[in-house]
């Protein structure tokens, strides 16, 4: 059983960390938002959907119209990218106008329930384009890296077996350091990144010195939003197939992942999604090596949430936040 596990560990880690990016990338836009407002903006999972489609939809516009083949694949990619963050991040900004500001005094409760269905609307709205325009909801991306690179691991090691990569894996290594580099920077040593750690701390007293609130939320949700659109992109290309509810089950995961690294900790969202995505990786591969034949890959998302009920029950602030002890 050993060896059959360490056999298959390079694939596993591979693929592990490429999901992992994926997931660190979305729980930025969750644990950004939970930061400012409090507020578990179980919409952004849909957002990251948003970005998924976007991106197909230019893909199809893109080989339309012959572009593709007059530019470099890398190119394409960046430029799809921007485009499907600038729709979604204004998309998050439209979404905390119409269904979050109104209610920014009501009970936590009411917004959760906001949350929920501007989920749904985005779900329903994003199939009735799709079955308008392509008469099925599960749609096929155009692939714009399709090389795989050997990893010959068996021949520095027995223990090992052949591995590969997808080019696309790569790019998506690249793309989700960029982004999370970028944005831990901005948080961390901008004047903008400066009044949102301000207003993530006191709201009121951040306001009392010239802070611009409203600014801020709209920028954290621009910023959120835009990095799940980005996401998407990421998915359709590495996976190659999309539909409207694939933001659901990962949106619950990246949120999972969060909460591992400790909401409303940006840092803690990066390591809590890696973390996630290797070890999914792993029990979807090995669970049912270590459990007899018992139990297969389908079982994999309930280990996701199977560790999201430990971390609640034993650290719930997450392994980078802090506890924070309520004022009597």
């Amino acid at each position: 059983m050993f060896s059959s596990i360490l056999q298959t560990l390079p694939q596993v880690l591979i693929d592990g960390l490429a999901l992992g990016a994926i997931y660190a990338v979305v729980a930025l836009g969750y644990t950004m938002v939970y930061g400012i407002l409090e507020l578990i903006n179980f919409a952004h999972g849909e957002i990251f959907m948003t970005g998924a489609f976007v991106e197909t939809a230019v893909l199809f516009i893109f080989q339309g119209a012959g572009w593709l083949t007059d530019m470099p694949a890398w190119l394409s990619y960046v430029l799809i990218i921007l485009i499907a963050m600038l729709v979604t991040g204004a998309l998050g900004v439209g979404i905390e106008r119409v269904a979050y500001r109104p209610l920014r005094k009501a009970p936590k409760l009411i917004l959760l329930i906001s949350a929920f269905g501007v989920s749904f609307v985005l779900q329903d709205v994003i199939r009735f384009i799709a079955e308008l325009k392509t008469g099925n909801y599960i749609i096929s991306t155009p692939q714009l890296f399709d090389q795989r690179y050997q990893l010959p691991l068996s021949s520095i090691s027995s223990w090992f077996t052949d591995a590969s990569v997808k080019a696309n894996t790569l790019f998506i290594f690249a793309i989700a350091i960029v982004l999370m580099i970028g944005l831990d920077i901005f948080v961390n040593r901008t004047k903008w990144g400066g009044a949102m750690r301000a207003v993530a701390q006191d709201r009121e007293t951040a306001s009392l010195m010239s802070i611009n609130v409203n600014k801020v939320i709209v920028l954290t949700f621009f910023i959120g939003s835009a990095l799940g659109g980005s996401t998407g992109v990421l998915f359709a290309q590495q996976y190659g197939t999309i539909d409207p509810y694939i933001g659901f089950i990962l949106g619950l995961k990246a949120f999972t992942a969060a909460v591992l690294g400790g909401i409303g900790n940006i840092r803690g969202a990066m390591f809590g999604g890696i973390v996630l995505g290797v070890l999914e990786m792993f029990a979807s591969s090995n669970l049912g090596i270590l459990t007899g034949g018992n139990f297969g890959a389908e079982y994999k998302d309930v280990f996701a949430f199977m560790i999201l009920i430990i971390v609640l029950i034993f650290k719930p602030e997450g392994i980078f936040g802090k506890a924070i002890k309520e004022k009597v």
